[in-house]
């Protein structure tokens, strides 16, 4: 898809056709990391960015938000893996309540980009959260477009998912801006030539999208 001719002609106008935003941590409010290991478990490494590294190394999750298991499944071998105090069950409870909806201010946000740009989520995800989560209903229907790990069968950070992203959306990588609050991720989007930049909450969302002369 050509990029328009308006922002080709405007010096100020980002030559950006589409916003891919990240949704847990970008757009969607979580519980700290340090939930679903369990605060109370002291045998845990309490630092974010350690648990987030954990997090998205684990070979369960990858499974689970790929489509490849069931959730009973994957919080069996997760509680195993991570060495949880807690039961399977109890695990799945925590993890139905990791999401807390929308940030404030988020599907306002998304309301006030300029009506040329074109919006998706791409989000490492699960049918438990993308269905079920609190605000799910007004989720669902944010973007213009969603690009789901475990309908796909594909997740961040691998280069496939984000080459299918560019396929499917039409535009340059270049001509795409991606939001997301993990630098792995950041990094993977990068390499295949997206603009993407580490966005955690509306502040810093707003803030790069303002940069780019994005919003209305």
């Amino acid at each position: 898809m050509p990029v328009n001719a308006s922002r080709r002609s405007d010096p100020r106008m980002s030559n950006i056709g589409a916003v891919v935003f990240d949704m847990g941590g970008v757009l969607v409010d979580l519980q700290p990391i340090t939930h679903l290991f369990g605060a109370e478990d002291k045998t845990v490494d309490e630092s974010v960015e350690a648990n987030w590294a954990r997090w998205l190394a684990s070979p369960s999750v990858r499974d689970y938000e790929m489509g490849h298991c069931d959730l009973e499944t994957f919080a069996t071998r997760f509680v195993g893996e991570a060495h949880l105090n807690c039961t399977a069950n109890e695990f799945i409870q925590r993890f139905r309540s990791w999401p807390n909806g929308l940030f404030r201010g988020a599907a306002e946000l998304v309301g006030s980009l300029r009506p040329d740009i074109h919006t998706a989520i791409l989000s490492n995800t699960n049918s438990l959260h993308w269905h079920e989560q609190r605000d799910a209903t007004a989720i669902t229907k944010l973007c213009d477009r969603e690009y789901l790990s475990f309908e796909l069968g594909l997740a961040k950070p691998d280069a496939a998912i984000f080459e299918h992203v560019i396929a499917d959306l039409g535009y340059e990588p270049s001509e795409i801006l991606f939001l997301d609050d993990n630098q792995i991720n950041v990094d993977a989007a990068r390499h295949v030539g997206i603009d993407a930049v580490i966005a955690r909450g509306v502040g810093e969302a707003t803030a790069a999208l303002a940069l780019r002369h994005l919003i209305q």
